[in-house]
């Protein structure tokens, strides 16, 4: 059996060894904090659950700042690099805990980090593995969900930097809408609340902004390539 046919142990005990670090790190927070009951502590499925995890954390965040952090973006780190649905509840609680431009900063950094760390184990797990069972049923369509890329990026060789930069500008507003929203959290009846008009309206400002040098760029270049043409002639 050659390598690319062999099953992949080497990758898939890596990735089980970036679990485990994550885990470590959550592990650390707990043990560094008072005893004290956190059957709170867990994943939320829906706003409701969303609102009383943040009830519970304002009640923390104040006297334990830096264990809050580190265990907020190690979970969204984690969520982020093997695909997690929801966190989106984690955009909306950071606003809830540490209002607009943290909340910001925050999202963007644990996003970005959770998206890169997907990005390379893909690179080193994924891509092995889909070229050793779908070698010639590899695609990928024009509209994808932010999480696919991350983890198709690297199989069509889509380079780093380039992946890293299209997140960030992709980040930036989502991460707006969705810590705004949660700065007012208690008076969200569904996701739906968070794109009201003003957002869209934002939202669509901020896409205009960021392709408009792209299309400038573009322009001009089209109308140099006939002068270069000729002069080559």
């Amino acid at each position: 059996m050659g390598r690319e046919d062999r099953f992949p142990l080497w990758e898939a005990a890596l990735g089980a060894g970036v679990a485990a670090v994550f885990a470590a790190v959550l592990v650390g927070v707990y043990l560094s904090m008072l005893d004290s009951d956190y059957s709170f502590l867990k994943l939320p499925r829906n706003l409701h659950e969303l609102q009383i995890l943040t009830g519970h954390l304002e009640n923390y965040t104040s006297d334990y700042t830096v264990q809050v952090l580190i265990g907020y973006c190690d979970v969204y780190i984690f969520m982020q690099t093997f695909m997690i649905p929801g966190t989106i509840f984690m955009s909306l609680l950071v606003g809830a805990l540490f209002g607009q431009l943290r909340g910001v900063a925050l999202v963007v950094f644990a996003a970005s980090a959770g998206a890169s760390s997907c990005y390379f184990l893909s690179k080193l797990i994924g891509k092995p593995l889909v070229f050793m069972l779908w070698p010639d049923k590899l695609t990928v369509t024009p509209t994808l969900p932010n999480t696919f890329i991350n983890l198709a990026s690297p199989m069509v060789d889509v380079l780093f930097h380039t992946f890293l930069l299209a997140t960030l500008i992709g980040l930036i507003p989502a991460a707006y809408v969705t810590v705004r929203a949660g700065i007012a959290l208690g008076e969200l009846t569904s996701l739906s609340d968070l794109y009201d008009t003003q957002s869209v309206a934002l939202l669509f400002l901020i896409g205009v902004v960021s392709v408009t040098p792209a299309l400038l760029s573009k322009d001009k270049a089209q109308e140099k390539a006939p002068e270069i043409a000729a002069g080559a002639s």
